[in-house]
């Protein structure tokens, strides 16, 4: 079964939760893992995108939009489709939904902003995974 871990953050907003999810990935890129982040829309996408190169001096984390139509060169991918390659580590899900066949990943990573419409949201997820049979485990950061 799939390994699902819930990051609650302290802080609230979209905002967060995307610095959190580059952090996520830069470290999960530095132990040769690769990653697919999961937007709910384009411009999410495209946010994200922009951000994976600003968010910390000095930083690198090779990354790329994924259209789904051809297989990605990077180790990180960002698109609204659950997976673009055949074998990705880890899925880090920034919508409100559980991915279709999210038991093919080894992990994926939920993560929970302070504000209450997101927590209310990522307990049903948790409840949803748990009933689904995953392995959770809940970080408060």
């Amino acid at each position: 079964m799939t390994r699902v871990d819930f990051y609650v953050l302290g802080a609230a907003g979209d905002r967060a939760r995307q610095q959190f999810a580059c952090r996520l990935a830069e470290k999960a890129y530095r132990l040769d893992n690769t990653i697919h982040i999961r937007t709910t829309d384009q411009q999410a996408a495209e946010q994200l995108d922009e951000l994976l190169w600003t968010y910390r001096d000095g930083s690198f984390v090779p990354h790329e939009l994924s259209t789904g139509n051809t297989e990605p060169q990077a180790p990180i991918t960002i698109g609204q489709q659950d997976s673009p390659r055949q074998k990705t580590d880890l899925l880090i899900n920034l919508t409100d939904e559980i991915p279709q066949g999210c038991e093919a990943f080894p992990r994926v990573a939920e993560i929970v902003t302070s504000d209450e419409d997101a927590r209310l949201r990522s307990r049903q997820r948790y409840a949803r995974y748990r009933e689904l049979g995953h392995t959770l485990e809940t970080h408060k950061l």
